[in-house]
């Protein structure tokens, strides 16, 4: 009988990725976990409480090792703490800086967890590297390895994945993606997993409670007012401390009064202020991205599925234009709040076809 394959688990120290290696134990294959440590644990600086899973707490990688030594396999810790910031966290804040709102989950990603972890996975002579995302690998008839929304809608995770590569598909597995989140923690309980009824991560892991703009704050080391404009009439409303708290379609927390309800319409770095304007200049049709990635065919002039964040339905798009440096992408009907910065990810049915950033 041939030997099952050896595989390297990315473990978060949460119950998804922990049921990804009991599968995989239980279905026979060699399994090896891998935490990845992006964090200084020892600075203490975000404010976490006990029980999420997130990156800025060291619970999550004791959780991690905890479940490895119930399952009896080997367990690795990696540091990634400098390409974390680099590629992470810098981003995030520079973005943030210039006006947008972005993902750094997209990033942590692509640069960190499948480029980091498959360079693991080679170094420990494994054959696939597996995750807790939902989401499922498909073969398509004539051999392409395609990337397919899971069976849990609502926890669904494909939006984070558009900017993988077609190259390292053959190579993940998903072991959750056919679970739904009831099932899955059922399973955790009847295995025994000692996470089996910790919270589910919520937020940017290493946000703490005073929010994006104090922790931006803390990495520019002060405040950069600017105006707050009305739109489109350009009249001056106030001021405000700096447009890296802000971000489109927020109403709360502007710093103005108004006999009408007001919301952040556009910011703009150049000059950097926030124009505030009523909803209805929230709605577009049109948007641009750049930096597109491409893991499945897509023609000119298509209609796909498209999201514009992790939690937006999907509304059914054009592809106007395919150029070399961005894309432009027409709707049916008029969306609320497209973000610069945030992900313009392409389905057809339940396939992953890709993505890019909103300009």
């Amino acid at each position: 009988m041939l030997k099952k394959k050896r595989v390297l688990v990315a473990m978060s120290g949460g119950v998804d990725s922990s049921v990804a290696a009991a599968l995989l134990v239980e279905q026979g294959y060699e399994v090896v976990g891998a935490t990845m440590q992006v964090w200084d644990y020892s600075k203490n600086t975000c404010d976490v409480s006990e029980g999420f899973g997130t990156c800025c707490s060291s619970i999550d990688v004791e959780d991690a090792r905890a479940v490895a030594d119930a399952l009896q396999i080997p367990f690795y810790v990696i540091n990634c703490e400098e390409p974390f910031y680099q590629y992470v966290i810098d981003d995030f804040v520079q973005n943030y800086l210039q006006g947008q709102t972005p993902i750094p989950c997209v990033h942590c990603n692509g640069f960190l967890k499948f480029k980091y972890l498959l360079q693991k996975m080679k170094e420990l002579n494994c054959d696939y590297l597996a995750t807790g995302h939902y989401a499922k690998i498909k073969r398509s008839p004539s051999g392409e390895y395609q990337l397919i929304t899971s069976v849990d809608t609502w926890k669904d995770q494909t939006y984070f994945l558009f900017s993988l590569s077609k190259e390292v598909l053959p190579y993940l597995m998903f072991p959750v993606g056919d679970w739904e989140k009831p099932r899955l923690r059922e399973y955790a309980e009847k295995k025994g997993l000692p996470v089996a009824r910790k919270k589910d991560s919520t937020g940017i892991c290493f946000i703490g409670k005073e929010g994006h703009g104090a922790f931006i704050r803390s990495q520019v080391g002060k405040d950069i007012p600017g105006p707050l404009l009305r739109y489109p009439s350009g009249e001056k409303l106030g001021e405000h401390r700096g447009i890296f708290y802000f971000t489109y379609g927020q109403r709360k927390g502007l710093g103005v009064c108004s006999d009408r309800p007001l919301y952040v319409v556009k910011i703009d770095p150049s000059n950097n202020a926030v124009w505030l304007g009523e909803e209805e200049y929230l709605f577009s049709r049109e948007l641009k991205i750049k930096n597109v990635n491409v893991l499945g065919r897509i023609r000119k002039g298509e209609e796909l599925k498209v999201k514009i964040r992790f939690h937006h339905a999907g509304a059914a798009a054009e592809v106007c234009d395919v150029g070399e440096a961005f894309w432009s992408l027409r709707f049916k009907e008029p969306q609320r709040a497209i973000t610069p910065g945030q992900a313009a990810v392409f389905y057809r049915d339940s396939q992953l076809l890709g993505g890019g950033w909103i300009c």
